[in-house]
């Protein structure tokens, strides 16, 4: 008698955990959507901050931050690809949205600093600066640091600076190019030539050092080439820099020369040592 009612309940509950199973089963495929969506979107994100065209990257970020204007790592991403589109005002102001936001960190101060240098607003960059706790050493931090000693023309914070800087990266050529061009702009020309030379030691292919290394000798009145590593083109522009050094100081027939030489060495028509060479001896 009792086995209907049975039955009934039985299945009562089949059709009750079917329910909970789909439902279980509904959700946990939602989570896995979510969870691909989020590695996307971390995906998508170093794609456009890496081999997108940084146009392209700002038009992307500026989209995902209407959809989600409090995600920082999107507010960065609009923050770096208008630094690197050089949009360096407008980079300046995603910067500041960035670091008001509550999980910034001090990295991004720092990147804060660094683009309102770009734009000019020197104070407000050394304001930024100083608000970053001294625990935070990083590269980045001291190289900002160095600069703006520079900019004040106080020369032992710089070099303290560069120095600290130059310890705290791999890639130390860009920082001692600049190291080098501050002792360059103070007269201290023998200390710039060590540390262009320095520079080309770390990367061989940074030819703004070997040019700036050939205007300290320039400017020491040494008008021949160094011994750095130079194809032909890269010979002939150094020439040229170095036939217009002499020209400056009024060693002008060693300039004529330097500049003979310098289009002679070029592989192709070099016009602008050819340009200065017609206008001396017109």
């Amino acid at each position: 008698m009792r086995h209907p009612h049975v039955l009934s309940t039985l299945l009562a509950g089949a059709v009750f955990l079917s329910g909970c199973a789909e439902k279980s089963a509904d959700e946990t495929v939602e989570r896995a959507f979510q969870d691909v969506n989020v590695i996307d979107d971390a995906n998508l994100n170093d794609v456009m901050l890496t081999v997108a065209d940084p146009n392209e990257a700002v038009i992307y970020f500026q989209r995902v931050l209407k959809e989600e204007p409090g995600k920082i790592e999107h507010n960065r991403g609009l923050a770096l690809s208008l630094m690197r589109a050089k949009r360096y005002d407008e980079g300046a102001a995603a910067w500041e949205r960035t670091v008001a936001l509550p999980a910034r960190t001090d990295a991004d101060r720092v990147e804060l600093a660094d683009a309102l240098i770009r734009s000019g607003n020197w104070a407000k960059a050394e304001q930024t600066l100083t608000s970053i706790p001294p625990t935070h050493e990083t590269f980045a931090r001291y190289r900002l640091e160095a600069i703006i000693a520079d900019s004040k023309q106080q020369w032992e914070k710089a070099d303290s600076f560069y120095e600290t800087a130059v310890g705290l990266t791999t890639e130390p050529a860009p920082v001692l190019n600049n190291w080098g061009y501050s002792k360059l702009t103070r007269g201290a020309y023998k200390d710039a030539e060590r540390l262009f030379t320095s520079a080309i030691t770390q990367d061989a292919g940074l030819f703004t050092a070997k040019n700036n290394l050939v205007l300290a000798r320039g400017a020491q009145r040494n008008y021949t080439l160094p011994v750095i590593p130079m194809d032909q083109a890269e010979r002939a522009q150094l020439l040229h820099t170095l036939a217009l050094s002499a020209i400056k100081q009024g060693d002008v027939e060693t300039g004529k020369g330097l500049l003979r030489e310098a289009i002679d060495t070029h592989p192709q028509h070099f016009e602008a040592a050819s340009r200065s060479l017609a206008a001396l001896e017109g």
